[in-house]
């Protein structure tokens, strides 16, 4: 295989916070198992091991949660020596970790800033606003805790993005959000909609399609007006939109029009193809059994792309298909006989593309005058 990449759970579900809308709890309800526990050694080595044996240019390791600082420093300094060991055809590799920096102290910090590692930290804004979902196992705020991490980063030089829950609170605080965000100088931003379970009543905190237009349009105001300042910030899904205009892929696998699968690798072993379907019915094999050339074969992961590429017809006929592409297949669970529905957002992607893409448009005429 030319290129692996792998996203690991090393302590499955697991967390020590308690944030109210956090999708792999729901994912794990829904499972025969809910939790994996920890990674054992033999597994890590067999997941390093069995990459560089297929790889050929390139192998990229992520690290996901619940919460994987949980499996502790120990697991991500042996899995820096297998790495090591095993890559003896000197491929490229990256490594990339999702914290909530919870526990994050000086040691992770150096660990991360000496090994290479990009880390994505979860942090929805100010205190007030942060500290409305993202709660501690006791209840409690999680914000000082984060912004010690940040604090703890900036002085290794750790490189690291900031990945948002775009939630009813965020949706509604825009504006406050990212001038926070701003302030504080973080220049690379991910802002992930808020999903809904996928059985159960929906939280207060649930984004409709009325509070993430109202989002995606002030957010937009606010990065087109420092663009054209000279004062860029790096926000993945717009960045992703003005590649499209200009006539590129996007990176985002939601924004493709269809599922490209990748290696999730729960706790146990065990193979899934998406981090949101890690379900019962999408289980490719275990990576202590199979390879991933056997695993990538899969019948599961066949149907689980088929799926994916159903388009309903007034989503076809829409005049915004071309950049919308329909969003990622969970934003249009419940399935009806099998078929995904109409994205939940659908309203809320058409009146902010109504709303931005003659800026966007304007955006690919400046960038495209700069590599004259």
């Amino acid at each position: 295989m030319r290129n692996i990449d792998l996203l690991i759970k090393p302590s499955s579900g697991m967390c020590n916070m308690n944030c109210k809308y956090c999708f792999y709890a729901d994912v794990g309800a829904c499972r025969d198992v809910k939790n994996y526990g920890f990674m054992s050694e033999a597994t890590q080595e067999n997941i390093v091991k069995k990459a560089f044996l297929e790889a050929e240019e390139y192998c990229a390791f992520g690290f996901q949660g619940g919460e994987p600082t949980l499996a502790g420093l120990d697991f991500y300094q042996r899995q820096i020596e297998l790495e090591k060991k095993y890559n003896r055809n000197n491929i490229y590799v990256a490594n990339s970790i999702q914290t909530n920096g919870y526990a994050v102290d000086e040691a992770w910090a150096r660990f991360f800033a000496e090994n290479h590692f990009l880390v994505g930290l979860s942090l929805d804004g100010p205190r007030e606003i942060n500290d409305l979902l993202r709660k501690d196992r006791k209840g409690g705020g999680s914000y000082d805790r984060i912004m010690n991490t940040v604090r703890l980063f900036d002085k290794y030089g750790v490189q690291y993005n900031i990945l948002t829950v775009v939630s009813k609170p965020v949706a509604k605080n825009a504006k406050k959000v990212y001038r926070f965000f701003k302030q504080h100088n973080f220049r690379y931003l991910q802002f992930n909609e808020c999903i809904d379970p996928f059985q159960g009543e929906k939280g207060a905190y649930a984004l409709t399609a009325g509070d993430y237009a109202k989002f995606l349009k002030e957010i937009f105001d606010e990065y087109y007006k420092d663009f054209k300042a000279n004062d860029y910030v790096s926000i993945r899904n717009l960045d992703n939109y003005v590649r499209m205009v200009y006539g590129e892929r996007p990176e985002s696998c939601g924004m493709c029009g269809h599922c490209t699968p990748y290696f999730l690798i729960e706790a146990n072993g065990d193979v899934f193809p998406c981090d949101f379907y890690v379900l019962d019915r999408y289980y490719m094999g275990n990576i202590n059994e199979k390879t991933y050339a056997a695993l990538y074969g899969a019948e599961n992961i066949r149907r689980f792309v088929e799926e994916s590429k159903y388009v309903r017809e007034e989503c076809r006929a829409c005049k915004w298909y071309k950049i919308c592409r329909g969003g990622c297949k969970r934003y249009r669970e419940p399935f009806t006989d099998g078929k995904p529905g109409l994205n939940k957002l659908c309203r809320a992607f058409r009146e902010f593309f109504d709303y931005s893409y003659a800026r966007m448009e304007d955006m690919v005429r400046t960038l495209s005058g700069m590599q004259r």
